[in-house]
């Protein structure tokens, strides 16, 4: 095992840290996932930008993780790529196939 996923392993051991890290999953999912595409794209975030009618600093803050962007600016981000959302309910405890 390496020293990293050792880490990871012995963080979330303590409760407060396990509640977080399951907390901030889906945001860090859907940003992950909107850049994949944007790169899958070829685009930079000025040209998503452009294509959202807002600024490059907007896509930069979607992009950071720090926070879960709201629906509707990951729809126009979605619709900026010619993309659309497709969001899944699973029980918990069960990843998404």
């Amino acid at each position: 095992m390496t020293s990293l996923a050792k880490l990871r392993r012995d963080l979330l051991q303590d409760p407060d840290v396990r509640a977080e890290y399951d907390r901030l999953g889906p945001i860090f999912t859907v940003v992950g996932e909107m850049v994949d595409a944007r790169q899958q794209a070829g685009l930079t975030q000025a040209e998503i930008a452009s294509r959202m009618g807002t600024s490059q600093s907007v896509v930069a803050r979607l992009e950071n993780a720090r926070h879960m962007p709201t629906f509707d600016m990951v729809a126009r981000y979605a619709a900026a790529l010619g993309r659309r959302i497709d969001i899944h309910l699973v029980p918990n405890g069960q990843a998404r196939a």
